[in-house]
């Protein structure tokens, strides 16, 4: 069944979004992440225009998001006092990344800033998760038990000044490093239409010490607004959201998100670290290859000439 997207002005298979937005809404409830640096790249696989897939990935990331947030809510899992913080920083490096994404657009470089940004960053933090989460699970397996947060144990962020204490979290930190990462998150949203969890998730539990069954409910929460307030702004100032391609997206998302919420109960905090791991690092190649490899037909785009 086809329908025609006004805005990214072309015609596609409604079924391939809404599977598409069933299965990144299943994975943001199974890992806590928004979804946007699976949705984004698999809308730029299916020929939509870079600037469109980033802007409407982010208006799709509240609804998968908002999904699996409730399902945390009901089990009590979220820290609103840091998901507020980080909603502060989240705004602030929004609205920066608004403009730097703007300016890339003006300059003709959007696409390959987005598509290297991709590559680079998903592939280093996939790298570093896959290593922890191997190392966790070979632990486990020899009958230790790994813990990502030891009592006493302290790292140079423990030792920044404005400390506050998060109580759902069982945190006593400086605001510092939690404004900055909110803000990180933000400008990433911006640019790459991410909701921006499969960094945050990671951050929150090595460098903040948040208990993991707090970090995937907190990190949905802020994902929320972050995202809505990206989306609002690029649909003013780039008038690059689809609305049809956005709905489409949303329909699947809620509803694979609250089976993915489910299915992520089931398993270890170690092995949910695995298995996200390996898809952040499928993501990366994916991007790395298209980016690298000669395309199978060439064409320009060049102004025809007259004689």
């Amino acid at each position: 069944m086809g329908i025609y997207l006004p805005i990214a002005e072309m015609s596609v298979n409604l079924f391939v979004l809404l599977a598409m937005g069933a299965a990144v809404g299943f994975l943001s409830g199974l890992f806590g992440v928004g979804g946007g640096f699976l949705i984004t790249p698999l809308l730029i696989f299916y020929n939509i225009p870079p600037a469109i897939a980033v802007a409407t990935g982010a208006n799709q990331v509240i609804a998968s998001s908002f999904s699996g947030a409730l399902a945390h809510f009901k089990r009590g899992t979220i820290d609103f006092k840091l998901g507020g913080v980080l909603l502060v920083g989240g705004v602030f490096g929004s609205s920066i990344g608004i403009y730097v994404f703007k300016l890339l657009r003006q300059i003709g470089q959007l696409d390959l800033f987005v598509s290297l940004l991709y590559v680079g960053l998903l592939g280093t933090v996939g790298a570093l998760m896959m290593i922890e989460s191997v190392n966790a699970l070979r632990a486990a397996r020899l009958g230790g038990a790994p813990s990502l947060r030891r009592p006493g144990q302290h790292n140079w962020i423990h030792k920044l000044p404005l400390k506050m204490r998060f109580r759902a979290s069982k945190l006593f930190v400086s605001v510092i490093p939690v404004l900055g990462l909110g803000a990180a998150i933000g400008f990433l949203a911006s640019i790459m239409g991410v909701g921006g969890g499969f960094i945050m998730v990671p951050a929150m539990i090595y460098l903040l010490k948040v208990p993991t069954n707090v970090v995937i409910g907190t990190s949905l929460f802020q994902i929320i607004f972050v995202s809505a307030y990206t989306t609002i702004v690029h649909a003013t100032t780039n008038k690059t959201v689809d609305i049809v391609l956005a709905l489409a997206l949303m329909v699947g998302g809620v509803a694979g998100a609250q089976y993915g919420a489910k299915a992520g109960q089931k398993l270890r905090g170690e092995q949910l670290r695995a298995l996200l791991a390996l898809l952040v690092l499928a993501v990366a190649i994916r991007l790395a290859f298209d980016l690298f490899v000669r395309p199978a037909n060439l064409y320009s785009l060049s102004p025809l000439e007259v004689f």
